[in-house]
């Protein structure tokens, strides 16, 4: 930390000495904002806003500058300020640093990238002096300028550009423009051959790192495979990943803020304590986005659509908010794989009047048998279930003494009523094979047989990705696979066709529906 001298220690030194005394203040502390590039946005610029993420953040680059992680990825939702302290602070700090090197600011288009090397260059001219940093007469590009000492910025779109330009720290900015460049096979080879060929063979052997920021659209986009060909390093491979989504989740291993399972982001336009207003902010995000582009963009977990049963659109005609339906029979259905590692599924749902299923609740979550066994019973007693469907397969004697002993401790402790009755326990003896099982159900979906009684991102999310070739199922497909044959019985019986499902309705053109199939299979077979 820097120390200034007290005014009692200056009385006696003459002019020219205080100016010393302040010069080598000044340049302690400037020094001191050197730390990491989060620090050094945070003193020169007043309206960066320090959040918790960009401290781990800039903690990262700061060792990506000291050559202790040559190689990094960043993965966040748009707009937490991700793009402006890796793509801007950053590479205006490792020039304060190495004012020698070059730098490479890569980016879908040459708009956003022209963009980046302006702003690089604004604090060259206007915070440089500093660090003994200016700008090279001359040095008029905005893409491509050096500062006095050799070292400069080049700022290109992805797939050109850099051909005769060393490169010390390459820095890689959302290299897909969006999710339709992503899912080209074409687009995707053009960037993995751009980045293999050229910029790669950009790098220089004395100082060099590669950094990159982007939304995860797809497995193979580049940070997927660049992943899959190098690895991370708690792998034994060559990547540091940051990974930061929206909700924190423990499928992506240890949060690098040490959040709890739910747990929001911090925003730079969001106090980091009110935790009401981050967690609303998410929560809308996630309702205004189609199922995919949750996971994509905010979790950053890209999840692949084709070869699943059902398919986004499908699923999206299948809510249903507004139908009056009479519930004839109400039930809650567990799969109680879970024992805290796993998601045990608990879904709700009713069989109405026009014979269809419609799913209402989604508790699922991963939790222990005394959890999920307790969640079951109050869905069951807030919906008012007759029955909850348990799997006959697995578990189904200890699955019935949960529900049974969390009932007792429920009623004991007053949050059920006494005089309630509990509903009864009914196994399910769904098919063997978690293809054969899922199957039938998708095509009630595609019948209009399954209906939703709303909006249930994660299981919707978990029926428009899930492949047959997946060794498991999650949790939510299986209960609501069990929901669905306890329902409607005859949806487990007979013989299966195993024809391909349509992933669009587009696909299913020469599909005839029966007479008795509803108006969502009959839009699909049009």
């Amino acid at each position: 930390m820097t120390t200034y001298p007290a005014a009692s220690e200056l009385d006696h030194l003459d002019d020219v000495a205080v100016l010393q005394h302040l010069e080598a203040a000044n340049r302690s502390m400037s020094g001191d904002l050197l730390r990491d590039p989060v620090t050094l946005a945070r003193g020169l610029e007043s309206t960066y806003r320090m959040r918790p993420h960009l401290r781990v953040i800039g903690e990262a680059l700061a060792d990506v500058g000291r050559g202790l992680c040559p190689r990094l990825m960043i993965f966040t939702p748009p707009q937490v300020g991700k793009s402006t302290t890796v793509a801007e602070w950053f590479p205006f700090w490792w020039l304060c640093l190495y004012s020698m090197d070059r730098v490479a600011v890569t980016s879908y288009g040459d708009d956003l990238a022209l963009r980046r090397g302006k702003t690089i260059r604004g604090y060259v001219e206007e915070y440089g002096e500093e660090y003994d940093l200016h700008m090279k007469p001359g040095s008029g590009a905005m893409q491509d300028w050096e500062v006095t000492r050799g070292g400069g910025v080049r700022s290109v779109s992805v797939g050109k550009g850099l051909t005769g330009f060393d490169v010390n720290l390459l820095i890689i900015d959302d290299p897909h423009k969006d999710r339709a460049d992503a899912e080209s096979e074409a687009s995707r080879r053009a960037l993995h051959d751009w980045y293999s060929s050229t910029a790669l063979k950009r790098l220089q052997p004395d100082r060099n790192a590669v950094v990159g920021i982007q939304t995860r659209w797809h497995p193979d986009d580049w940070a997927g495979r660049r992943l899959a060909d190098e690895g991370r390093i708690e792998e034994g491979g060559r990547w540091r990943v940051i990974h930061l989504p929206a909700i924190a989740d423990p499928k992506f291993g240890p949060d690098p803020l040490g959040r709890a399972a739910g747990e929001p982001l911090p925003h730079p336009k969001i106090p980091t304590r009110n935790r009401r207003a981050l967690k609303a902010w998410w929560a809308d995000m996630k309702r205004t986005s189609i199922v995919r582009d949750w996971h994509s963009l905010a979790q950053g977990d890209p999840q692949p659509a084709e070869g699943a049963l059902v398919s986004d659109e499908l699923l999206r005609m299948l809510r249903d908010t507004t139908s009056k339906v009479e519930p004839q029979k109400i039930a809650v259905a567990i799969d109680p794989s879970g024992g805290g590692r796993d998601v045990a599924g608990i879904v709700g749902g009713f069989l109405g009047d026009d014979q269809r299923v419609w799913i209402t609740h989604d508790r699922s979550a991963a939790m222990s048998s005394a959890d999920w066994s307790t969640a079951a019973c109050l869905l069951a007693h807030e919906t008012n279930a007759a029955i909850i469907f348990v799997e006959w397969n697995f578990g189904r004697d200890m699955c019935e003494l949960a529900i049974r002993t969390s009932w007792e401790t429920l009623q004991r402790e007053g949050r059920i009523p006494a005089d309630v009755l509990m509903p009864q326990i009914a196994p399910v003896r769904a098919k063997q094979g978690k293809l054969l099982r899922a199957e039938p159900v998708a095509q009630q979906m595609v019948q209009d047989r399954v209906r939703l009684r709303g909006v249930f991102t994660d299981m919707e999310r978990e029926w428009a990705t899930w492949m047959p070739s997946d060794p498991d199922s999650p949790g939510r497909i299986d209960a609501s696979c069990i929901l669905v044959y306890g329902l409607i019985p005859e949806a487990n019986k007979g013989a299966i066709v195993h024809a391909p499902l349509p992933t669009s309705p587009t696909s299913s053109a020469s599909r005839q529906p029966s007479p008795s199939a509803g108006p969502y299979a009959r839009r699909i077979a049009k």
